[in-house]
Parts: C-alpha cells; sequence; structure tokens
C-alpha cells in the first residue's frame, strides 16, 4: 500500500503533495534531498585522486531508486525533470510502487498535453482529482484514462475559466448511465472514419569494443496503436515472426492465453493512444550494427589525435537519418581543431565533448569522417573515452518483426488500418 505522494522540483521544492493513508510530514521531503545530495555530489574515486574534480559528475539520474532511512523507505522516479516521490513504512513490492507512479504521469500526460512544473501548477485541481480518483487508501483503483475521462474532464480553457471563479470544478455534472463493462474502453464511441493505426518503435542498446567485437546488443520495442474504431470492436493482430521477441508485456485489454497458445494479439482496444506491447529481443552482431563507427585515437604528450569514420550497413534500403555522435574529450582539453567532410561539428568547452551533427546517410554515400587534434593541459590525459551514437531509420524494424494481418469482429465496418516502424538508438556506445 502507498501512504503519500510528493511531486518534487528541480530545486527540492514541493508542488504536489497527497496523502491516502495520514499525513506523513514534509520533513520527509528535506530527508530525501539530503540523502539524494549524497550520491549527486559524490565524486568519482578515480578522479579525485588526480585532484580534477570540480563539478558534480553524477546527476539527479544517478540517485537509487530506493533510499533506505530508519523510518521510511523512499521510492522516487525521475521523470521530466520532476521527482515523484513516494515514502512507504511497511513492506510493500516496490514495482508495484513504481508501476503506480508511471501511469499517475501517463495519465497526466494524457490529460494535460505534457507533465512539467508550470502544467501542474496551471491544472492544480485536475491533479488532485484524478489522483483521488487513482487510489482509494493506499490501494490503485482506476487508473484508466478512459474511465477517469467519464469522471473528470480534461481541461480545457473553458474548465479553466469556470474553476478559476468557481463556477465548475472540472467534474462531471452527473455519471454516464452507460458505463462501459470493458473498464478500458468507453461505451457508445462513434466515428465517421473508422481506422487505427500501430506504430512499432524500437530502440537500440549497444556496446561495442574497440576493435568492432559487439560486447552487449539487445532491442526494446514497443508497439503503440491509436485505436478510433466505432462500438466494441474485437481485433486480432497477428505477426509473421511473432517468435523473435522475448520478455513481453502487454496491456490489459491483451488476452494473455490467446497469445500463449497462437503467438496472436487478441484484443478489446481502448479508444485513443494507447501502449499495447512492449519486448526485448536479443540481437546478433550483423542486426545491431545498422551502422559502423571506426575510432582511432592516439593520446601524445599534452594531447592527441582522432579520426572517426562511419559507415552505413545494411537496413534494408532505408537512410539512417539524425546521425549524432558525441566523442568526450579528456577533462584538462583546453582547445580542439578538427575538420569533417559531411555535416558539421562543435566542441563544447564546458562538458568537454565534440558533438558530430552528421544529417543523413544513404547506402551509397561516402563515408563520413571526422578528422583532428586537441591539447590538453596535463603531459598525459587519461584515454579510454566512449563514443555514443544517436540515429533514427524510419519504416525499418531492427528485430524484423512486421505485422502480418489484422481482423475485426462484433462489428459490421471495414477499418483502414495503417502500420509504420521506426528504430533509433537508445544506448549506444563505442569505445575507444
Amino acid at each position: 500500500m502507498i501512504n503519500s505522494l510528493f511531486v518534487i522540483n528541480a530545486q527540492g521544492k514541493i508542488i504536489v503533495e497527497k496523502h491516502w493513508r495520514g499525513i506523513i510530514s514534509r520533513q520527509i521531503v528535506d530527508v530525501f534531498n539530503d540523502e539524494s545530495a549524497k550520491f549527486i555530489n559524490a565524486p568519482p574515486p578515480n578522479m579525485e585522486e588526480k585532484g580534477r574534480w570540480k563539478d558534480p559528475f553524477f546527476t539527479r539520474d544517478d540517485v537509487p531508486p530506493i533510499l533506505e532511512t530508519p523510518k521510511y523507505w523512499l521510492l522516487n522516479v525521475l521523470r521530466n525533470d520532476l521527482t515523484w516521490l513516494c515514502p512507504v513504512d511497511r513492506e510493500v513490492n516496490p514495482m508495484l510502487v513504481f508501476e503506480f507512479i508511471h501511469r499517475i504521469i501517463d495519465i497526466l500526460t494524457d490529460y494535460l498535453g505534457e507533465v512539467s512544473e508550470l502544467s501542474i501548477r496551471e491544472n492544480f485541481v485536475t491533479v488532485y482529482q484524478l489522483l483521488e480518483e487513482m487510489m482509494d487508501y493506499g490501494y490503485p483503483l482506476t487508473t484508466e484514462p478512459n474511465t477517469l475521462k467519464d469522471i473528470i474532464m480534461p481541461p480545457t480553457m473553458m474548465n479553466k475559466v469556470m474553476t478559476t471563479v468557481g463556477a465548475a470544478a472540472g467534474v462531471a455534472p452527473k455519471l454516464p448511465q452507460n458505463l462501459s463493462s470493458i473498464p478500458w474502453r468507453k461505451a457508445g464511441v462513434k466515428y465517421t472514419q473508422n481506422e487505427i493505426y500501430f506504430d512499432i518503435v524500437e530502440e537500440i542498446d549497444a556496446t561495442i569494443a574497440q576493435n568492432g567485437n559487439v560486447v552487449s546488443c539487445e532491442a526494446h520495442g514497443n508497439v503503440v496503436a491509436n485505436c478510433r474504431l466505432s462500438g466494441m470492436p474485437d481485433l486480432t493482430l497477428s505477426f509473421i515472426n511473432p517468435r523473435v521477441v522475448d520478455d513481453v508485456s502487454f496491456h490489459p485489454c491483451v488476452r494473455y492465453r490467446k497469445w500463449e497458445s497462437e503467438k496472436v494479439l487478441s484484443f478489446v482496444p481502448p479508444d485513443g493512444h494507447f501502449k499495447l506491447m512492449s519486448y526485448r529481443v536479443a540481437l546478433s552482431q550483423y542486426q545491431a550494427m545498422p551502422l559502423q563507427v571506426r575510432p582511432q585515437i592516439l593520446i601524445t604528450k599534452n594531447g592527441g589525435k582522432f579520426d572517426i569514420s562511419v559507415m552505413p550497413r545494411s537496413t534494408d534500403g532505408k537512410p539512417i537519418e539524425r546521425v549524432t555522435l558525441t566523442l568526450p574529450m579528456p577533462h584538462s582539453t583546453t582547445g580542439v581543431n578538427a575538420t569533417c567532410n559531411t555535416g558539421q561539428y562543435m566542441y563544447d568547452p564546458v562538458s568537454k565533448s565534440i558533438k558530430w551533427d552528421i544529417g543523413k546517410i544513404q547506402q551509397r554515400d561516402r563515408a563520413p569522417m571526422l578528422s583532428g587534434t586537441f591539447r590538453t593541459s596535463d603531459e598525459q590525459p587519461e584515454g579510454g573515452m566512449t563514443l555514443s551514437v544517436d540515429f533514427q531509420i524510419s519504416m525499418y524494424a531492427v528485430s524484423g518483426l512486421k505485422v502480418d494481418s489484422l481482423r475485426l469482429f462484433h462489428e459490421g465496418y471495414k477499418p483502414y488500418k495503417g502500420v509504420r516502424s521506426l528504430t533509433k538508438a537508445g544506448r549506444f556506445n563505442i569505445r575507444t
């Protein structure tokens, strides 16, 4: 069970406070700020000895998700530059708490468009009404957006004006009489144009050794849907190669036994946008590399030089777009001089890193190259930098997952359906 929720901004100040089981003192936020500061401000051991530590190398992202204090366990999630803190004082499954926090953020995103300190302050009434409906005495209660929208109207300009003058509070004037028997879908949904779209979005997490061998590589994917279908449609979605995916999780609408027995998705979809499915795919070395990066870095006295080339690999003829490479330089770097044959580069003297914006790479393009030298104040600057790569490939799924067919039951119309794929870099690192 969950006692309370505090939403904290980047300055450590409370912007939302909600209690479901008693009241926990606000001092717990001060305790959390003190505990998290130990992880944010601690210097890396290998840099402390060299006397080079000036600024924090750790950020709020490095704070552990669970902090233990004498009285409470502090479960926290950092999203959109806001910390969502749930103190608990008894045994509870932490995954339940984390899942509930993420569900709150997702629903607020659905209501507000984006979740930020400003949007929360502008919609305080709606935020607190949602928190009141989503949990009952510390136990999750109503967490489906379609059900909540029948009870609490999404904020509009007129709602905000009426709420400000006290004429309305954003609550539906009366509960709808035809509540759906399926909690995630509204009753009586009607569209003049019946259509549904699926997006297969995959992120590649890979670590490549200096010699080009793959140290680790996997893809994390999501099948996201946008449903605009009338009535109560019952859908069956089948894939050409469903067995490539592993560690699958589904939206509650999916009939799990059907997937286990036939590897098809059978479901009554929610209305609007929702995540239908998420999965993981173990990738081979060839699959993992939509592009090949060859860094050569030589450390010399008071500096060094570098040569980086990028070569596209097979992506079913699709161009690789928004290609960006980030190369961290030694902390004692005083200057960089470089040239590139494609795109443009920029050296940031604050972060001590080079950002090379290549743009789009076609299969037949010449290999982009970046060459240059750098100067350091240390005679023997440290090496072993890790180069990070960012890119995306439209209409391409690195796992090979493809939609085969979509069938509709219990409704008399024939919907329009569309499928798109997108592969992009997640944590894609090359050791140098």
